[in-house]
């Protein structure tokens, strides 16, 4: 068993209020979930305006199926035009862990 993570940290664009922000945050959280069924939410920055830090997991038998999920899911987040991908924290856990 193989367990994936992925940490987003997203500068958002015209932004002024946290109503504003969860417009923006929401929907990439519902795609993400949607499209790959991964855990998804946001975990982090919830009281800046103009950040986020959105935090994926994925659990799969295969190591290569784990990381072609994870990879996809990193490119659709850095595909949005309403946001910036400021970093992306990747890490893989194996039964030896």
């Amino acid at each position: 068993m193989y367990v994936g993570t992925l940490s987003f940290d997203l500068l958002l664009g015209d932004v002024r209020s946290l109503k504003e922000k969860r417009s923006v945050v929401r929907p990439i959280v519902s795609e993400l979930h949607r499209k790959f069924a991964v855990s998804v939410a946001e975990v982090g920055d919830q009281d800046l305006y103009r950040r986020a830090t959105i935090g994926l997991a994925a659990v799969s038998g295969d190591v290569g199926h784990l990381t072609d999920v994870m990879d996809r899911c990193e490119r659709l987040v850095a595909a949005r035009p309403e946001v910036e991908l400021l970093s992306v924290r990747r890490r893989l856990h194996g039964d030896d862990d």
